[in-house]
């Protein structure tokens, strides 16, 4: 349960129900309302039926996994709030007092949180590697075993880091260029002269990275510049794509690892689903670079799979739609 393993699982990719997907798209097609009347939703039905291999898709256990950590480089002033906020929210998280909790509840889903990394934060990227070796290989071990204790049928996928959105501009300006800039947004809040310093820190990390590592793998990259909380994200989405896990995706920083995941193996995110466009400018640039259609788009910017989460509901309603309305020949045969 190594950083071998995670290499290894992304080249032998479990696959989609292509019998279940078909019988599902047959159904739609003659089901009781208009052709394509809901077909947004529809296709979303259609999706959750391959990963679940279930010809009547159903959500009925969904679940989210929320994964911490601290990063070095907020020591550099990138975020409005000290570390030690992480700390207080993964208490709010596991007394069931946070957002991501009360929006659980009206999902019907369970959330647990993950530390990997809240107390011993990841290094400074600015001036050395985020996650070295060991570290790397700890943290996919216990994404990996997170994910595989779920009973779930739906997977949701948040973090929670002061100082991640920095992490995860430099992710995605190591991985697609551009300029330090696009990349950065507010995070939690802050003013010019923070953001200002935000743009430095991302330069700083990319170009020693640049230096360092001229060969680096995009899981290199999470390494270098990410965080610890991105690479349990990256090992989950795998976990779960070896278990055919459907899973649904929050915002900027939980994208910048999927980002990583899908650039080693192309069809790697084909069971995950973006929840929701950030309020962040950089990730509608990963959404556009993913060809990702987000399920929500209200300007969300709070992270702890949040907005993800303001998704869940209509994926339940998309299975719903499909799963326990009738076709017209089932209607009409009854009466």
């Amino acid at each position: 349960m190594t950083r071998a393993w995670l290499e290894t699982q992304l080249t032998n990719l479990v696959q989609p129900d292509e019998v279940a997907r078909t019988a599902v798209r047959e159904r739609v097609a003659e089901i009781l309302r208009p052709l394509d009347a809901t077909k947004a939703l529809d296709d979303v039905a259609i999706w959750v039926s391959g990963w679940q291999r279930n010809s009547r898709p159903v959500v009925d256990r969904p679940a989210a996994l929320v994964f911490a950590a601290n990063h070095g480089v907020a020591s550099a002033g990138v975020s409005k709030y000290p570390i030690e906020v992480t700390s207080s929210m993964v208490a709010a998280f596991r007394s069931g007092s946070s957002t991501i909790n009360a929006w659980a509840k009206i999902a019907g889903a369970t959330v647990d949180v993950i530390d990997v990394g809240v107390d011993d934060p990841s290094g400074d990227i600015r001036t050395t590697t985020a996650v070295p070796a060991q570290r790397f290989d700890h943290v996919v071990t216990t994404a990996r075993r997170a994910v595989e204790a779920l009973d779930t049928d739906l997977l949701v996928i948040g973090e929670m880091g002061i100082g991640n959105t920095t992490a995860a501009a430099a992710v995605c300006h190591a991985l697609l260029g551009a300029t330090a800039e696009v990349w950065v947004g507010r995070g939690t809040g802050v003013d010019d002269s923070s953001l200002a310093v935000k743009v430095g820190a991302v330069s700083d990390a990319v170009a020693r990275l640049r230096r360092e590592r001229s060969d680096a793998s995009p899981l290199d990259v999470l390494a270098e510049v990410g965080g610890l909380e991105l690479v349990a994200m990256a090992a989950a989405i795998v976990t779960a794509r070896q278990r055919s896990l459907p899973v649904v995706l929050d915002g900027y920083v939980v994208t910048a690892s999927a980002l990583a995941v899908s650039m080693c193996a192309p069809s790697a995110l084909d069971h995950c689903w973006i929840g929701h466009r950030s309020a962040e400018p950089g990730h509608t640039r990963v959404l556009d670079h993913l060809d990702a259609r987000p399920l929500v788009d209200l300007g969300l910017r709070l992270g702890e799979a949040s907005g993800a989460m303001a998704a869940v509901p209509l994926v339940r309603m998309a299975c719903a739609g499909v799963s326990h309305v009738p076709t017209f020949a089932e209607w009409f045969g009854s009466q």
